[in-house]
């Protein structure tokens, strides 16, 4: 069974968070929501408060096969400034296991050059810090093992593409069409 951790910080995105932790469950993906703060319970950018399974320092991340980074604000600034996060997604990325990031959390992996010369998306706010990367209006990107998304409106997407990576394509369209999508 494929394994993901789904980083949320004080000021996450909740429907970029929530969604994905959803839709994988949906396909039998095991999914662990991390709280990087002291505390399991996290509160969203607009006040609505999510009970994690695990703090940071609880995680063996080795045992997992992707890392998920929602994205809002201060969310992404959240997780910028966690240098334990920092380390996680460098290994994970420089490991080949997938890095998935959306809205602005992008910026997070800009920063840590991990997008020199890949096609990525992000938030528009944010561009300018996806340094290297060739940037794209297209609602998901998958460059390797890395996968970034625009932002809210694309959580759907970005989960849906998940899924097909972690999966197969054909439980993506069963889960899509489960949910009246498309």
């Amino acid at each position: 069974m494929k394994r993901v951790a789904v980083l949320l910080a004080d000021g996450f995105e909740e429907i970029e968070g929530l969604t994905v932790v959803d839709i994988l469950r949906r396909a039998s993906v095991y999914v662990d929501t991390v709280s990087i703060t002291e505390d399991y319970m996290v509160q969203g950018a607009h006040g609505i408060h999510v009970q994690t399974e695990d703090l940071f320092g609880e995680v063996d991340f080795t045992e997992f096969d992707m890392v998920v980074l929602p994205g809002g604000m201060p969310g992404t600034a959240n997780l910028n400034e966690h240098g334990g996060v920092k380390r996680v997604i460098r290994d994970f990325a420089e490991s080949g296991r997938y890095v998935a990031a959306i809205c602005a959390a992008p910026s997070i992996l800009g920063g840590l050059g991990l997008l020199k010369g890949k096609r990525a998306a992000c938030y528009p706010s944010v561009e300018d810090k996806l340094s290297g990367a060739v940037i794209t209006k297209v609602p998901v990107v998958l460059d390797g093992n890395i996968i970034t998304s625009r932002g809210m409106g694309t959580a759907i997407d970005f989960a849906l593409k998940l899924v097909d990576v972690l999966v197969d394509r054909e439980k993506a369209e069963e889960i899509g069409e489960s949910i009246l999508y498309g």
